[in-house]
């Protein structure tokens, strides 16, 4: 334990945590349902706010606003520190208390991740120490020994620009019963009230969808897509169902749903389907009272293609493979 200490603090950064940081952390943590989920907030709000002071003293543009972590709704559903940083990806930013010695990754931001850096506080709450960081992770528990110096951390993000990583989406992992995070079955999503849409789902269409999918070769997983601000911080749900037919063909369907007290989609948002080389395949456009937009298709085994939400200047883009 003294071994390791003595390495962490031959690295450690100490940086004060400002006035400011410590009242968001106060805000979101009070819109929290109980007293340990707002104690979890405050301090994933804390990490997230002193990687980002950080990252704007090494001159690393970075974006609050896009992070899962500055979007109540996220901040609900999971347990997350990420913060946006442009043309490069997302960091998870974990915090740890004085004298731990390991630190907790949930499994909710194994993937997704271009990394993880682990911020240290003590009960005063007044300053903080970045510790070290990871590039990846597929275990709940990190001991801080394993910590690479904030040097390395930088020239990672570095190197990461150069070349970004992109996650794929393998849907033939889906019939099979393995989903990537992030990927959740509609009814856990609509089970959240915040989720939940205000107008009625069941529509003659849904019906028509509910009646195929006790089908058991239909597979359908939904995702929480965050477009932040040009949409007041209300995610839309993006549905992606999975039909294999006789042909080795696979045919897929997607819709996009606005969810909690969005009534409609924002006029305007685009989803859309582009090929391997990134030209448009397919689009929709949601109209002034489109609850939800759809498109239909189908692909080949291992054909790969993109699923684009976009509204304004503001875009989200996942990529599948067949």
């Amino acid at each position: 334990m003294n071994d390791s200490t003595y390495q962490l603090d031959d690295f450690a950064l100490t940086l004060p945590i400002s006035q400011s940081a410590r009242r968001i952390a106060q805000k979101f943590a009070s819109q929290q349902p109980n007293s340990q989920k707002a104690e979890q907030v405050r301090l994933n709000t804390l990490a997230v706010s002193v990687v980002n002071d950080y990252l704007e003293m090494m001159d690393i543009p970075t974006d609050l606003q896009a992070s899962d972590s500055w979007n109540p709704i996220m901040r609900l559903c999971g347990n997350i520190a990420d913060l946006d940083i442009p043309s490069i990806g997302r960091l998870e930013c974990r915090p740890v208390h004085l004298h731990q010695q390991i630190c907790s990754i949930p499994p909710e931001t194994w993937e997704e991740r271009v990394g993880y850096l682990v911020v240290q506080f003590d009960e005063s709450l007044q300053e903080a120490r970045l510790l070290g960081f990871i590039p990846s992770i597929v275990t709940e528990t990190l001991p801080l020994a394993q910590l690479q110096p904030l040097e390395a951390f930088i020239d990672h993000l570095w190197q990461l620009r150069q070349s970004p990583v992109t996650s794929i989406v393998n849907l033939s992992q889906w019939f099979a019963g393995i989903f990537e995070t992030g990927w959740e079955t509609i009814e856990s999503l609509w089970n959240v009230p915040e989720l939940r849409p205000t107008y009625a789902f069941r529509s003659t269409e849904t019906l028509e969808l509910d009646a195929l999918n006790r089908r058991e070769s239909i597979t359908k997983r939904a995702k929480l897509i965050d477009l932040g601000i040009q949409i007041l911080n209300q995610p839309v749900m993006l549905i992606v169902e999975i039909n294999p037919e006789k042909d080795q063909q696979t045919s897929i369907h997607l819709q996009l749903h606005a969810t909690g007290n969005q009534i409609y989609l924002p006029l305007g948002v685009h989803l859309t389907v582009l090929d391997s080389s990134g030209a448009i395949f397919l689009d929709a456009q949601s109209r002034k009272s489109d609850n939800y937009i759809q498109l239909q298709f189908r692909g080949e085994p291992t054909e790969q293609f993109s699923v684009r939400v976009a509204l304004d200047n503001t875009s989200i883009t996942e990529h599948f493979q067949i």
